[in-house]
């Protein structure tokens, strides 16, 4: 599924993103985990679509994304699936975000996650959010692109 070469296995992609919103710029975080979010990880139960990232107190926290809990364990031991999880960025970095964040009324959103050379990775997109007639656009693009591809195989 994902690229061995570079030690990158895609696990989740969040594809409604792109669709929802224009993505302006994109950001590579590490992310805060126990120990049975990386198993339930490693088994492929993410879901990214409802999840958005937010910068409270100068720290990155991604909110919203469902992480099944694992189910070799008891549930004693087991993690809250929708808990908020620390985002780890360069201070720069998340300096910059605040600036985009606040000035331009942009929203950060998880694209994919991924295992980068044994760690968790979310690639995170700045995108701002697109109005029905954007939408709308982007579907007919699409549409055309695809026509014209056909008609080019038919030479």
């Amino acid at each position: 599924m994902g690229n061995k070469e570079e030690g990158i296995k895609i696990i989740s992609d969040n594809r409604q993103a792109r669709y929802l919103y224009e993505i302006i710029e994109t950001y590579e975080a590490g992310v805060q985990l126990s120990g049975t979010e990386v198993k339930s990880i490693r088994a492929g139960k993410v879901n990214l679509r409802d999840g958005y990232a937010l910068i409270r107190n100068g720290e990155a926290i991604l909110i919203n994304v469902h992480i099944s809990p694992y189910q070799a364990s008891g549930e004693y031991f087991n993690h809250d699936p929708r808990r908020s999880r620390k985002l780890l960025l360069h201070r720069k970095e998340i300096n910059k975000l605040i600036g985009h964040l606040e000035q331009q009324g942009l929203t950060l959103v998880p694209l994919k996650m991924y295992f980068k050379g044994g760690w968790v990775k979310v690639s995170l997109g700045l995108g701002k959010g697109k109005k029905l007639h954007d939408k709308r656009e982007t579907i007919k693009r699409r549409q055309d692109d695809r026509e014209i591809s056909r008609a080019m195989k038919q030479w």
